[in-house]
């Protein structure tokens, strides 16, 4: 196993001269260390994208302290490509000397095309450069896009319901009046969006007055009736290709999202339920994903969205294994192949000036790795 020393600056560095025999400097460094206060150094630093940190921004944190590492919410729209010579090609607020070890993506805002294209520009140059993007930008791409990831799901086989995208509008009408006078509501969705936001069902010939596109583009679903009384799906969270946690979401009408008022409730993970999710999350190549799965009245199910960035504090309160703690296990020990640091906390102080870590005789550089 490797160790961790925590060295006072009083000890010479190993990396520059010496009048110290080597025994008697490392003579000075345990001394250092036993005067010296508990410096909580951090193993390293982790960049959480995102505008608004909330609930599960502090879950996080609060995650990686128990692993020994120090986290910094940032956000996309504060970061920049730089291309010149002998710097960082990105500037992340908080990391302006060293990049961070990994990065977990909590939200990536709206914009103009060209600022989400800046967005994920950034996540794309941040897997280039060799850092762990959790999920990485291909996976939020595929995921924001309703599109993608429906035409994902059905080619590689997963029960979706029978969806159109296109841009015409008469060709849009056409088909949700041949729905509706073949038995079938429609749901129309924004290509882009969460939480229920920007969603209406077509129940009838003149809901199809307002039926209006997203930025030209109309997103067309058939509508699935849930099995049992009201309206209910399930959401089921995956991780690295297991399904950890699931409930059942109860609506207050036909929308299912908790944002939208619906009621969490505890269940059992089938196998059924359990595949068919983890298949979803793989078909979309994410490391993690919120996967919402509709059983029908015959009994089959349906899966609904994957989404990369999902919400997980309504499933928290129904499940018992800590969600984030999951998440950040996950990411440390698959993703940054570091040490842990044995350490009960993190705090701002760990940052001091007057402490450097070594590892097992590592000399630091300004890059922020070790030689």
């Amino acid at each position: 196993m490797r160790s961790w020393m925590i060295v006072s600056s009083y000890a010479p560095p190993l990396h520059s001269p010496s009048p110290y025999p080597l025994f008697s400097l490392h003579v000075l460094r345990h001394f250092a260390l036993s005067i010296a206060p508990d410096y909580k150094i951090p193993v390293g630093k982790i960049a959480i994208f995102t505008d608004d940190p909330g609930w599960h921004g502090k879950q996080l944190q609060l995650a990686f302290a128990g692993y020994g590492y120090a986290s910094t919410y940032a956000s996309l729209t504060e970061c920049r490509l730089r291309i010149a010579a002998g710097s960082l090609p990105l500037l992340i607020p908080g990391f302006e000397e060293s990049l961070p070890d990994a990065v977990f993506v909590r939200g990536v805002p709206g914009g103009s095309l060209e600022e989400v294209v800046l967005y994920l520009d950034i996540l794309h140059a941040l897997k280039i450069l060799g850092i762990p993007v959790y999920n990485d930008g291909q996976a939020i791409e595929r995921s924001v896009d309703k599109g993608m990831t429906s035409f994902l799901l059905h080619n590689a086989g997963l029960p979706t319901p029978l969806t159109w995208v296109l841009r015409n509008r008469e060709e849009a009408l056409a088909i949700a009046g041949q729905e509706l006078k073949n038995g079938h509501f429609l749901i129309s969705k924004p290509l882009f969006g969460s939480q229920g936001e920007g969603i209406r069902r077509v129940e009838k010939m003149t809901d199809l007055i307002w039926l209006t596109s997203s930025r030209g583009v109309y997103y067309l679903q058939r509508f699935v009736d849930c099995a049992g009384e009201g309206f209910s799906d399930h959401r089921v969270f995956v991780i690295n290709g297991l399904a950890v946690a699931a409930m059942q979401r109860r609506g207050k009408f036909w929308l299912n999202n908790v944002a939208r008022g619906a009621s969490c409730e505890p269940i059992t993970l089938n196998t059924g339920l359990a595949d068919l999710a983890v298949k979803s999350a793989a078909a979309l190549n994410m490391d993690y994903a919120g996967v919402d799965i509709i059983e029908d009245r015959a009994g089959r199910y349906t899966v609904i969205e994957v989404n990369s960035i999902p919400a997980w504090k309504g499933l928290q309160s129904v499940c018992e294994v800590n969600i984030a703690g999951l998440l950040v296990d996950d990411l440390i020990n698959r993703r940054i192949h570091k040490p842990r640091f044995i350490n009960n906390a993190v705090d701002e102080k760990s940052l001091s000036n007057n402490a450097e870590i070594i590892d097992n005789g590592s000399i630091p550089n300004p890059f922020g790795r070790t030689l």
